[in-house]
């Protein structure tokens, strides 16, 4: 078998040698005789053409793919032939003796389609170029060894459910690596292996199509379709790849919705407010996107006013929801119909229906405890002024709904009626006075009365109760303000003075007209004229009233048109004032009365503000002194010569303040008389300690001075303490007084002054201390 290969590639070879002449070529011609080589141009004297290798070939030895010969070979054995270039010696070897090429190795021709070689013919002695060197190529001969690939694939296609027969899905291209100028080894062809008859794809271009009609989307979304390439033009024999496609339906709406029930029921509690969800209602539609978004509606008006209906965020579910409040006790159901209808419709689909469906609804209201209801949202109610206590003002009237006969109690919250003006039957709601009411004082009073179930306190209810106070004319008119006004003593008769104003609080009607009227006759002194708007003008009548010192008081009769009428007197003060030209006021009194012995009205002040500092002044020095006549009369509970300091030296008088407090002193009952007997010294301590006499309790307190005298004569009566100096009862005793101290202890053994300086010469501060120490002189006859 391989003898019969080696003779087709030499045939081939021949073949290719006699068929393609090279085109004509420089060769090397050497001379003989000169020194050097001379370049001629002379006929290539090759026998060869282009080689050819069939790929892929693998046999046991080196395969003959041509021969190299040249003329200048006469076949002694002198010609090398020289193979250089492109796998020369590698894949290509070369006899240099025959210049048959042989090839060394399988060769690929989607590796490489050619190599380029160079050959030469050499003297084999020398190795002088016998010829010129010439390229020469060797081509790989293509066989069938790729099969055809998809490099794009798998592939990914989408196309609209419904569409036509032959709607292009989308474009397969495979791709052959053999030579596709030589033979059919690229020559490809399409077929379908698997998604018939849902498509089809042309042989030549690979452009994948529809093959049947209205596919839908609800029925099968996706496809899978295999496409087949196979070279050879499809025969036998050829080599073949396969990709798949996966053809998605896109969706259109081509559904339209519907209601997977005919009737839905619901049920929502009375109490239920405005914008309480009832329940959803879902109308099946099984595209997708926008082609499924839905709009529903109430069709039936019974069902509209109490509830409304609207779509969801997602656009699919219908939210049913409460309008108004509802009324078990006044209606139980609501029955109504409700549309869902696409929002989106094509027109290509219209012949598949209409796009919308209907369903029933029906609401069932449940029951619920409710709290009693009033009859009126609020209350108005009025009642006149002044009406003794229970009056009957008016009624307010609860029920209650779940059980009209069961009971209501009523109430008055106390922070609408603080003053506790009105009360309330607990068991009929009727309203009355408490208090007499007072029109002019409050006009309304908003109570908030509370209606509670017997049976059930939790269950509760408010009302507003605005009550009226009605006016009755029990206000007398007065004037507006006090008017203290004046006239020059130069004005004309019939001058106006003063408008004269009247105020009357009762409400306005007859009752609030009021009439002013002044003194009448020829003797008044002023004139006073009705207005008839509850004003009146003071005039200056024809004959002028006498100027006096004194002003006038000019009085002044009110009274309304009320039922019954009310009437009141006023006074009006005129001055009469000298003017200036300019009409100011100069002055209102006479000149000797206002500036007496000839004294200015400036020294006049001058005199009124020295008074007043001197008042100042000695009221100031009264309340020093009282304060300080006030800190001197402490009472104390506690016997005072517990509090009794002892010291060596003499007291300090006014200064043993700190030391003593005067507070300890306190107001006995009653003090036990001295025994009869001689006095003991007060300066020695006896020799037996003298009994105490108890004290008797006394009827009450004795003033701070009887106090001090039954203090001083106890303390001096008794012989078994030292003198009593720490006792503080002079007010200027001590080294800050001009008199010095006048403690005993720096005393003479008398223990009395002498009589160059009596005491009674002291005055009235010292006069316990005469008493005591002086000589007592007898009154005189």
């Amino acid at each position: 078998m391989w003898g019969l290969v080696r003779l087709l590639l030499a045939w081939l070879g021949g073949w290719g040698c006699m068929g393609r002449l090279a085109a004509p070529a420089r060769a090397w011609a050497w001379s003989r005789g000169g020194s050097g080589p001379a370049l001629l141009r002379t006929r290539r004297s090759w026998v060869w053409n282009q080689f050819f290798v069939i790929e892929e070939y693998a046999g046991p030895e080196p395969v003959l793919i041509g021969k190299l010969h040249s003329d200048v070979d006469r076949g002694e054995g002198r010609t090398k032939y020289l193979l250089t270039g492109e796998g020369a010696g590698t894949v290509f070897v070369i006899d240099e003796a025959t210049g048959n090429i042989h090839v060394t190795k399988s060769l690929d021709r989607e590796e490489k389609a050619q190599y380029v070689l160079l050959a030469q013919a050499v003297d084999r002695a020398s190795n002088r170029p016998l010829e010129p060197p010439s390229e020469f190529i060797i081509k790989v001969q293509d066989i069938n060894d790729n099969p055809p690939i998809f490099p794009l694939g798998p592939y990914h296609a989408t196309v609209p459910e419904m569409s036509n027969v032959g709607t292009s899905v989308i474009q397969v291209t495979a791709h052959d690596a053999d030579d596709p100028s030589y033979g059919n080894s690229a020559k490809l062809v399409y077929t379908v292996l698997d998604g018939l008859p849902f498509f089809s794809v042309d042989p030549q271009t690979g452009v994948v199509r529809t093959a049947i009609p209205n596919m839908d989307r609800e029925t099968q979304e996706e496809f899978l379709v295999v496409i087949q390439a196979k070279d050879m033009g499809g025969h036998m024999g050829g080599l073949s790849g396969s990709t798949t496609v996966t053809v998605t339906l896109s969706d259109v709406n081509d559904n339209p919705p519907k209601f997977p029930q005919s009737l839905y029921q619901f049920s929502v509690v009375e109490t239920a407010g405005p914008g309480t969800l009832v329940g959803r209602l879902r109308a099946q539609d099984p595209d997708l996107g926008d082609n499924a978004l839905m709009a529903y509606s109430i069709l039936d008006g019974e069902g509209s006013e109490a509830f409304s209906i609207s779509t969801d965020a997602q656009g699919r579910d219908g939210l049913l929801t409460v309008r108004k409040p509802l009324d078990f006790e006044t209606r139980r159901s609501y029955s109504f119909r409700v549309e869902a209808t696409n929002t989106l419709i094509d027109p290509a689909y219209l012949r598949r229906g209409p796009f919308k469906d209907v369903a029933s609804v029906r609401i069932a209201v449940q029951d619920a405890p409710e709290p009693p209801a009033f009859t009126q949202a609020a209350y108005h109610l009025a009642v006149s002024e002044n009406k003794a206590p229970g009056t009957l003002v008016g009624q307010v009237s609860a029920t209650d709904l779940d059980s009209p006969a069961s009971l209501i109690r009523y109430s008055i919250l106390p922070h609408s009626d603080v003053e506790r003006c009105f009360s309330i039957e607990p068991e009929d709601g009727t309203i009355r006075t408490a208090v007499p009411l007072d029109r002019e004082a409050r006009v309304w009073h908003n109570l908030t009365v509370l209606a509670t179930e017997l049976d059930s306190s939790a269950q509760a209810s408010r009302v507003q109760v605005a009550i009226q106070t009605l006016d009755e004319n029990d206000n007398a008119p007065q004037l507006a303000e006090p008017y203290d006004t004046f006239v020059c003593d130069s004005a004309a008769p019939g001058q106006l003075i003063q408008v004269i104003r009247s105020l009357d609080r009762d409400e306005a009607g007859n009752s609030s007209r009021v009439s002013l009227q002044g003194p009448l006759g020829p003797d008044a002194n002023f004139t006073v004229r009705d207005n008839q708007d509850g004003s009146a003008s003071l005039l200056l009548p024809s004959r002028p009233a006498p100027p006096r010192q004194a002003p006038y008081l000019v009085p002044i009769e009110l009274w309304d048109w009320g039922t019954p009428a009310l009437s009141s007197t006023a006074t009006v003060t005129v001055s009469m004032c000298r003017c200036r030209p300019d009409g100011s006021v100069a002055s209102c009194r006479p000149e000797a009365q206002l500036s007496p012995a000839g004294l200015s009205t400036g020294a006049l002040l001058a005199i009124i503000t020295c008074v007043g500092t001197l008042l100042a002044l000695v009221v100031l020095f009264v309340a020093l002194r009282h304060q300080k006549q006030e800190a001197l009369m402490v009472l104390e509970e506690e016997d005072v010569r517990e509090n009794i300091i002892t010291y060596d030296d003499e007291g300090g008088g006014e200064e043993d303040t700190e030391a003593f407090d005067i507070s300890a002193l306190q107001n006995p009952d009653a003090a036990a008389l001295p025994a009869p007997g001689p006095l003991g010294r007060r300066d020695v301590l006896p020799r037996a300690r003298a009994q105490r006499q108890p004290r008797p309790p006394g009827p009450g307190p004795a003033d701070v001075a009887q106090l001090l005298a039954l203090r001083l004569r106890e303390a001096d009566e008794d012989p078994s303490v030292p003198p009593y100096d720490s006792v503080q009862v002079y007010g200027y005793e001590g080294r800050g007084s001009s008199c010095g101290s006048l403690s005993s202890l720096g005393s003479e053994a008398g223990g009395a002054p002498g009589p160059a300086e009596p005491l009674d010469d002291w005055g009235p501060l010292f006069r316990t201390l005469a008493e005591l120490y002086g000589t007592k002189e007898p009154p005189a006859p």
